[in-house]
């Protein structure tokens, strides 16, 4: 409950920094954009479960293939902000060994976030977390998403490369992805 707790404090930000001491094994750019080196990448959680509309989806299954996570609410401007963006470069990477995940995080019914998503033109899943289960699953110390929004970019198998935590436009998006999809 203490976790859930802090979680709500930090929703809806524009930026913030890591938690943790020590050595981390990541680097913070001064952009905003957190990375790990190839070697040093630590492992998504499990993240799976029921989509907002319904669906069973499991992040797992897209292994083999770059990951972009997006943690957004209806209720949050800065994710409003950053929807045009995630459509457009979601859009544009189809096809292109790139998944695009979003998770939809302290909405109180799907009804928000469907209607979000087609308002925005959110093509691609989203897992339903209302109470923020899914991000307290990221140990502590690890490129973890702490805000709302938080976005995560997973390499192809599967570890956390990049993280950003503030609402992103598509440059920055781009910035985050096109080293890790560059990676063989």
């Amino acid at each position: 409950m203490a976790a859930v707790a802090a979680l709500s404090l930090s929703a809806c930000g524009n930026g913030g920094t890591s938690g943790g001491g020590g050595n981390t094994n990541f680097v913070t750019g001064n952009n905003g954009i957190d990375t790990a080196a190839r070697g040093e990448r630590a492992a998504a959680p499990d993240l799976s479960g029921k989509t907002i509309d319904g669906k069973t989806l499991d992040v797992a299954d897209y292994k083999g293939k770059v990951v972009v996570i997006n943690v957004w609410g209806s209720w949050c401007g800065p994710c409003r902000e950053e929807a045009q963006y995630f459509a457009k470069v979601s859009k544009a990477y189809e096809g292109k060994d790139v998944q695009f995940v979003g998770i939809n995080t302290r909405d109180t019914s799907t009804t928000p976030a469907v209607a979000f998503e087609k308002e925005h033109g959110i093509g691609y899943p989203s897992l339903y977390d209302p109470t923020g289960r899914l991000m307290l699953r990221f140990k502590k110390g690890t490129l973890n998403p702490q805000l709302i929004p938080s976005t995560l970019v997973l390499d192809r198998d599967g570890n956390v490369a990049a993280r950003a935590l503030e609402a992103l436009d598509d440059t920055a998006l781009l910035k985050m992805l096109k080293p890790v999809l560059a990676e063989k």
